[in-house]
């Protein structure tokens, strides 16, 4: 199915195609999403309206603008933006085209900084996320655009299994879910990284690293995860990592996948955890007093990834879950490109959009050939 064209949008793949650093200012953080440069993002809101018709070239401009005024600004791996950008983006190439070099020029950066600084800092707070996600984006960048294990795909995946606990898992600070929150999550991140890898776990299979890698499928098969979400990664790792469940595991977790979709046809992040399984703090009494606690409304995010999830755990894209989940992101795109979804911490970013647009945008091309008025649909 191909969606109509609205207007020939150049796609902004180029944007990292220059200078990755360049200093600025420090600004306002409040007053933006994303900000470097003339790039400008304002907060995103539920209040945005919707656009007329879908756009892909008008999401791929949001996913490039963001991750690079991200790098520009900030200049660490976050999992929010540039972790899942690395990680999913190569896969993009397709649509969007290639990633620019830049950005994998920040990625080695990144590696040698990280090689390069005392091994408490690493350990510590969001380094072994960092680390995790590092290794994935740099495995995903061999697997989907060069073809071939690289040395520095190498080195950061030795990096990761240096920063592996006794049980399997890595160290993960309970602050800001979905992503940093739980252990759990951050070691499906760890088993994608894995399989991404070109033939690495080949030439690790006796040493090591291959008894690292042994750790971590226990952990993931062994340990129950920590509510819906993390089953959802759980099934997304397997993709990459099929000995990680059973048949009759898979068919459970695809089963409780298609129950949750919502009578319009998406998903919402909040029917896959109770409040308090999210984290501590006061996250649990906020949202229970958010307005529509109990019947939540659909979001980018959850619709976007139920449908790559199931997509790639076998349903064909005739399946209604499938079709239905499709048409909800035809209708639910905002005027921006972006699709909202509210943040589960706070309510002045809500960077949760980012992974709520760059997953629908995988979620299309997995379903749809050539969705929207992307360059490959021309």
């Amino acid at each position: 199915m191909k969606h109509p064209m609205i207007t020939t949008i150049c796609l902004l793949a180029v944007l990292f195609s220059g200078s990755i650093l360049t200093a600025e200012p420090k600004r306002d953080h409040r007053l933006h999403q994303y900000h470097f440069g003339d790039i400008s993002i304002p907060p995103a809101s539920a209040d945005e309206p919707t656009a007329e018709r879908l756009s892909l070239a008008k999401a791929g401009a949001y996913l490039e603008d963001g991750a690079k005024a991200w790098v520009n600004d900030r200049g660490c791996v976050s999992c929010h933006t540039t972790g899942w950008y690395g990680i999913l983006r190569p896969q993009l190439s397709g649509l969007l085209g290639p990633p620019g070099p830049s950005f994998r020029s920040f990625l080695e950066r990144i590696l040698q900084e990280t090689l390069a600084e005392e091994r408490n800092k690493t350990e510590r707070g969001t380094g072994p996320a960092e680390v995790v996600y590092l290794a994935a984006a740099l495995a995903a960048w061999d697997a989907h655009i060069d073809k071939q294990l690289s040395s520095e795909t190498a080195k950061a995946l030795e990096l990761m299994f240096s920063l592996q606990r006794g049980n399997g898992a890595w160290y993960s600070v309970e602050t800001w879910p979905p992503f940093e929150s739980d252990a759990y999550q951050l070691a499906t991140v760890a088993a994608m990284a894995v399989g991404l890898a070109p033939k690495w776990l080949d030439q690790h299979q006796a040493d090591d690293l291959g008894a690292g890698y042994l750790r971590l499928k226990r952990y993931l098969k062994s340990v129950d995860p920590p509510h819906e979400y993390a089953r959802v990664a759980l099934l997304w790792a397997s993709r990459h990592q099929p000995d990680l469940l059973e048949a009759a595991g898979k068919e459970a977790i695809v089963k409780m996948i298609l129950d949750r979709q919502r009578p319009d046809g998406g998903w919402s992040i909040r029917s896959f955890a109770e409040p308090e399984q999210w984290g501590v703090g006061n996250r649990s009494e906020r949202l229970r007093a958010e307005a529509d606690f109990g019947e939540p409304a659909s979001d980018g995010h959850q619709t976007g990834l139920s449908i790559i999830v199931l997509s790639q755990a076998g349903l064909p894209s005739s399946h209604p879950a499938l079709k239905r989940g499709i048409s909800w992101l035809e209708r639910n795109q905002r005027q921006s490109g972006r699709w909202w979804t509210k943040s589960l911490n706070t309510d002045k970013w809500s960077f949760i959009t980012y992974t709520g647009t760059l997953y629908p945008v995988l979620a299309l091309t997995l379903v749809d050939s050539a969705p929207g008025d992307s360059p490959a649909a021309q």
